[in-house]
């Protein structure tokens, strides 16, 4: 008898929490929440863009301020950008991109893909730095709105029916990485250790 009294409270308890489920599935799946996939994906693409953002502004920031200016010469460096000027690139890459992803206007000062003149110190680079990762985290908080489509970029190799906001924003985290390998190299050209490389 009691293990029957049992039995039935499992199966009570089963149920009640089957119910909650679909209850909490149909809440999350309502036209004022992400469906499952697109809450998945934005989890995923906020943890790169976290893991990105954490390499690259403590790399840009263990560069002595007056090191900005430092570009290679010996070898094959010919016309490359400076440490400060790179980081600006990455910052303004990642603005036009967050904002074709939004739906937005390319930003002005953005100044195809080089950033605003007026930035130019190592707390301004870094500043602007982080304002193109919250940019781009607020474009993978778009991506389940249905009502605003991506626009293409010019800078994107993204065809027109290939541009979507996910897209968009991987492109960007492409382009931060490619650029986080020569900010190591710039790093270990002038005896810093990069922070992530460091015991």
């Amino acid at each position: 008898m009691q293990k029957m009294k049992w039995m039935t409270v499992l199966v009570v308890w089963l149920a009640a929490g089957n119910l909650l489920a679909q209850a909490g599935q149909q809440v999350l799946n309502s036209k004022d929440a992400a469906p499952l996939d697109a809450q998945r994906e934005q989890r995923a693409l906020q943890s790169l863009l976290k893991i990105a953002e954490r390499l690259l502004t403590s790399a840009v920031d263990a560069m002595p301020a007056d090191k900005f200016g430092f570009a290679p010469t010996d070898g094959e460096f010919k016309g490359v950008r400076t440490f400060g000027q790179m980081v600006k690139h990455v910052a303004a890459t990642n603005h036009i991109l967050a904002a074709a992803a939004l739906g937005e206007e390319p930003p002005a000062d953005a100044g195809d893909e080089v950033g605003p003149a007026t930035v130019r110190t190592k707390d301004e680079i870094l500043n602007y730095l982080n304002g193109s990762f919250a940019h781009l985290s607020k474009a993978i908080d778009a991506i389940s709105q249905a009502n605003a489509a991506a626009n293409p970029s010019p800078i994107s190799p993204l065809k027109k029916d290939e541009v979507t906001r996910s897209a968009l924003v991987v492109e960007s985290l492409f382009h931060a990485a490619d650029h986080y390998g020569q900010i190591v190299v710039y790093l270990r050209m002038n005896g810093v250790v990069p922070p992530a490389s460091r015991p």
